[in-house]
């Protein structure tokens, strides 16, 4: 490592240290490898592109960090001057049209089969395929490590505004960026002693991660990540909205009391716990909004269920509850499992909640679409150490996806899952002033199933004949 080529080094955040480890511990999983996938139409300028990309890259110094840990007392990140990601072309138009989806897929997989050397940056790669016409595909490939979903919609308004601007041979109309160790900074100096005594407080009197189940009984395949995904009806989504501006609370907060109230649900406890993922973006620490980088904290949430309280006021001290808590989101996860009442060798939770403040891959479309080139089709993929993860995505369909482990869960028990998880939203969206206890669990079908098909159980008898009777001659007919 040559000093002249490094910027600057300093700590890990609370949550890249725990990243870090997960994925030092299991490389082979692939954890918090993150992926996006576009089809790009339009007459792209591959030159241009990766250019654009390196304007990005070195615009944004978390793109331009490594992680170091041997032979330290803690980990560190150390940051570039200037990085370039080479970015792979490849010509798939000899592919026949029914095929390209399928090798996009394998080449994808094969990707994250190979991750990354977290010690050597950039930790990313690019790669783009030439299909029929001005048809390609574009993938880009990093490590959760370097930044959050919100800083994925910087970076693509950035490149598009990059490369537009470079078409037109002018200065693109960007800022300057503000540099991701200033939040660093801030976490250092934020005072404990408060924010210990809240989540000991917090987290008092709960000694064991909430049940989920519906594990497999054993394990009958190698573990692969699946992710399932469902979208609510346009009427629910609008009528939950309305339940928000009614009730002055989030849609976060009525996302993750369903959650709640299906793990309770599920366990059959009315005290229960999960992890949250939060922005971690600190209001008081200027131009935050616009940083790229790792802001997101993973914390407990604790949530207890009293079910004959009406749900909309059930939902209102909920949110209360958490705006209390985001107050101190800035502690690492490690510390909070020891002030905990649960072993020091069991995990909080299994489950984790993800509400995504903005949808991805609208954003993509959105940019894409005031240049030359358009996004006809975004993907993406994400991959956490929790067996179990719920990610929700606004829009006029909200968007639900449940990630899994499928050696710990079977694919119909998840599914099964996400039909009940939106039939409880369905309930709340149409009748929030009913109990808590009152809301559906079951889909129409399940319905269907238990008070029809399962109790048509009618038999006609003639009246002469008697239950002993009846019992004789079906062992007489089956001895």
């Amino acid at each position: 490592m040559n000093a002249n080529q490094i910027a600057d080094i300093y700590p890990l955040s609370p949550m890249q240290q725990g990243m870090l480890f997960h994925s030092l511990y299991a490389p082979e999983t692939g954890n918090y490898h993150e992926q996006s996938a576009w089809k790009i139409e339009g007459k792209l300028d591959v030159d241009l592109f990766a250019q654009a990309w390196r304007a990005v890259i070195n615009r944004h110094t978390a793109l331009r960090t490594a992680f170091v840990w041997e032979e330290l007392d803690e980990p560190l990140q150390i940051v570039y001057r200037q990085l370039d990601a080479p970015l792979t072309e490849l010509d798939w138009r000899d592919v026949p049209a029914a095929e390209q989806a399928a090798r996009l897929e394998q080449f994808l997989a094969a990707d994250r089969a190979e991750g990354f050397d977290l010690s050597a940056a950039p930790l990313m790669r690019l790669a783009v395929m030439r299909l029929d016409g001005d048809s390609y595909y574009f993938v880009w490939s990093h490590h959760h490590l370097l930044l959050d979903g919100w800083s994925q919609q910087i970076i693509f308004k950035d490149l598009f505004t990059w490369y537009e601007s470079l078409r037109q041979g002018i200065e693109p109309p960007l800022p300057l960026a503000r540099p991701y160790r200033e939040y660093i900074a801030w976490l250092q100096a934020q005072k404990r002693d408060e924010a210990e005594v809240f989540w000991q407080e917090e987290l008092a009197g709960f000694t064991a991660p909430t049940p989920l189940t519906i594990e497999r009984w054993h394990t009958a395949v190698e573990g692969e990540f699946i992710l399932t995904k469902a979208r609510l009806p346009e009427d629910v989504t609008t009528a939950l909205q309305a339940l928000v501006r009614q009730q002055q609370i989030t849609l976060n907060t009525i996302l993750q009391g369903a959650w709640a109230l299906l793990l309770s649900r599920y366990s059959g406890e009315e005290d229960v716990l999960f992890g949250a993922t939060t922005a971690g973006r600190p209001p008081n620490l200027p131009d935050v909004e616009s940083m790229v980088g790792l802001f997101i904290n993973t914390l407990p949430a604790r949530v207890r269920i009293d079910e004959t309280q009406p749900v909309a006021d059930w939902l209102t001290d909920l949110h209360q509850k958490q705006t209390a808590a985001r107050a101190y989101d800035y502690l690492p996860l490690t510390d909070l499992q020891q002030w905990s009442d649960v072993p020091a060798d069991t995990p909080l939770f299994e489950s984790l909640f993800v509400f995504e403040s903005y949808p991805i891959d609208e954003t993509v479309r959105q940019v894409s679409q005031a240049g030359s080139l358009k996004i006809a089709e975004a993907a993406s993929f994400t991959r956490t150490n929790f067996p179990l993860l719920l990610s929700v995505s606004p829009g006029k369909q909200m968007g639900l996806v449940i990630g899994y482990d499928n050696s710990r869960f079977e694919d119909e028990a998840v599914k099964r899952m996400l039909g009940h998880l939106t039939t409880l939203l369905e309930g709340i969206a149409a009748n929030p002033d009913c109990p808590v206890a009152d809301l559906p669990l079951l889909t129409a079908v399940e319905q269907q199933q238990i008070l029809v098909d399962w109790n048509d159980t009618a038999w006609d008898v003639p009246l002469e004949r008697t239950i002993h009777e009846l019992f004789e001659e079906q062992a007489d007919q089956h001895p």
